[in-house]
């Protein structure tokens, strides 16, 4: 499917998410990937600060309101709380989570993955799936907007961890 992939290798195309665990037959199956040059224990509380903000387009999806560029200091995340913010409403509900490994929720339908893989002492990949049960014109036009938005928002993670390693 068009957008349907960005930075992923075929075998992290292969590999299973905790996502697949919770939408069976996804008519949308999209991967995404970036690799960061952090330790997984300095990505890891960047990732689970989207509870606070998406950290892509501010002014699209989050209404103007700037995603924090400071770590706050979050508790771990726990199952049954709310995934996101998004123009200053709670949205979605965490799925799954393994702290410094994984973070799953479900927002508008959709249910995300966020996966850390150590490449040794001072690098990790960051990625992402996103499976959902739509028909199939939906399926394409969210895959496409998808792509740009989940790329932004990689993107930006990968800038404030590697922010946080500077001279390290």
């Amino acid at each position: 499917m068009l957008g349907d992939r960005w930075g992923v290798t075929e075998s992290e195309v292969r590999r299973t998410y905790p996502c697949d665990d919770f939408v069976v037959s996804p008519t949308l199956q999209a991967w995404r990937g970036v690799r960061v040059h952090a330790p997984a224990a300095v990505l890891w509380p960047w990732v689970t600060q989207i509870r606070l903000a998406p950290y892509s387009y501010d002014w699209i999806d989050n209404l103007g309101r700037r995603s924090p560029r400071q770590l706050v200091g979050l508790p771990e995340p726990r199952v049954g709380e709310a995934f996101t913010t998004v123009g200053g409403h709670k949205r979605g509900r965490i799925l799954s989570v393994e702290p410094g490994r994984q973070l799953t929720g479900t927002i508008m339908n959709a249910c995300l993955s966020y996966v850390l893989v150590p490449q040794g002492p001072r690098a990790t990949r960051l990625l992402l799936k996103v499976v959902m049960r739509t028909n199939r014109v939906v399926a394409l036009g969210l895959s496409v907007g998808d792509l740009v938005m989940a790329r932004r928002q990689l993107l930006t993670l990968k800038h404030l961890a590697e922010r946080g390693t500077e001279g390290g």
